[in-house]
């Protein structure tokens, strides 16, 4: 080995392990402020229906809103890894908390903070990144689901700007969102897709009555009557779509973190459970079925957080791969799941009770097989990714 290959292997090193122990200082410093503030209630925050604003603007306070944003934008000039790893830590003492780092570092803030103009971010990133305004995202129509480029929502030119008209469901956050990141069609084709930003007191722009998610959380069906949306609001015009999804593998990266770490949330409860309850004169953790159960739920932890670091660690400047994202997605939503459902059989009736966090976690984690992209989207795009070839989902034409 040459002295030359040596001293870049040592580099590489040295820069890995100082990134591990800032990261691990960051890990602890997140960890203490959870303990902290979010310990207490944190039961009481599952179950409000109401994004947690409060806890935004502690976030704010403490630098973990905008970790991936560049600096010059208001953010933390953070990497990926940095906000999987506030995810964790605030998921392990507060589940729904973790949606606000979501919301605040991935999701349509992160799109948005890519290709806003400047006018666009001095309007309303700053206030983003305080935690004073929310912002959601209108992308799923009643007919546009999975094959999201079948939308409907059409912008046609009028003076100035355009004129909205459609609808979408299922956009989470949205009873208490200021703002909309809303995907538009200009023009026939996927090159005609784009997105606008809409002001919920937009002129024709209506909220439907909340409706439920299993999880308790509320959305609203979005309707745009005629809505008149100046061309400054344009965030990206025809052809923007492809740089929309793109960022929708980063919102996936969140979503796979916040499984896998209520999936721990849930083990983590379970075993205190185990190490106490006592049944026919023993500790139920003495039982080897349950020591199974355990050794299962905890492979599936190790494999989830392997998977999930390669995508976020991969992808340490822009948007994450599709490929690494599909695999850690697919595998830590099911895992995540699955931990929740065992948990729940350990604790038995405690488990399954709303005194409990481990119900709330059990129905978190199934929306996130369905949120951000199926399971089986996800092992649609493995597939590509195995065979080199794109498998189109539409019937052939003839």
């Amino acid at each position: 080995m040459n002295n030359l290959l040596i001293f870049l292997l040592l580099k590489d090193w040295l820069e890995n392990a100082d990134d591990s122990l800032e990261q691990r200082s960051f890990q602890n410093s997140v960890r203490n402020l959870a303990e902290s503030h979010l310990s207490h209630g944190n039961l009481e925050r599952a179950h409000d229906p109401n994004f947690p604003k409060d806890v935004a603007k502690l976030f704010a306070k403490n630098g973990l809103m905008g970790i991936t944003l560049p600096e010059k934008d208001g953010g933390q000039g953070g990497k990926l890894m940095d906000a999987v790893i506030a995810i964790e830590q605030v998921a392990l003492v507060c589940p729904r908390s973790a949606d606000v780092i979501q919301s605040g570092s991935f999701g349509p803030l992160r799109t948005f903070a890519e290709y806003a103009s400047d006018f666009q971010k001095e309007k309303y990133l700053s206030r983003l990144l305080t935690g004073e305004i929310v912002i959601a995202l209108g992308m799923t129509e009643p007919n546009a689901g999975s094959a999201v480029t079948d939308l409907t929502t059409k912008a046609v030119e009028d003076g100035e700007g355009f004129r909205i008209s459609g609808s979408k469901v299922f956009t989470s956050n949205s009873p208490d969102a200021d703002i909309f990141l809303v995907y538009v069609r200009y023009h026939d084709g996927i090159n005609g897709i784009g997105s606008v930003l809409m002001d919920r007191t937009m002129d024709g722009f209506t909220l439907g009555k909340p409706s439920k998610y299993t999880n308790g959380e509320e959305w609203c069906a979005l309707y745009f009557d005629n809505v008149f949306v100046p061309k400054e609001n344009v965030l990206l015009g025809p052809g923007g779509f492809k740089k929309q999804i793109a960022g929708f593998n980063a919102e996936r990266i969140g979503n796979t973190a916040r499984s896998l770490a209520v999936g721990e949330f849930a083990f983590n409860a379970a075993r205190e459970h185990a190490l106490t309850r006592e049944q026919f004169g023993r500790k139920i953790c003495e039982f080897q079925g349950v020591q199974w159960k355990f050794s299962d739920m905890k492979i599936q932890i190790e494999a989830g957080r392997l998977l999930l670091y390669r995508a976020a660690i991969n992808a340490d400047k822009g948007f994450p791969s599709s490929k690494d994202t599909s695999i850690a997605k697919a595998f830590c939503n099911k895992a995540g799941f699955d931990i929740c459902n065992e948990a729940m059989q350990v604790m038995g009736g405690m488990g399954y009770s709303q005194e409990s966090l481990v119900e709330y976690c059990f129905r978190k984690s199934r929306g996130w097989q369905i949120a951000g992209g199926s399971t089986e989207m996800m092992k649609n795009r493995i597939a590509e990714d195995i065979f080199e070839c794109r498998f189109s989902q539409r019937p052939t034409k003839k």
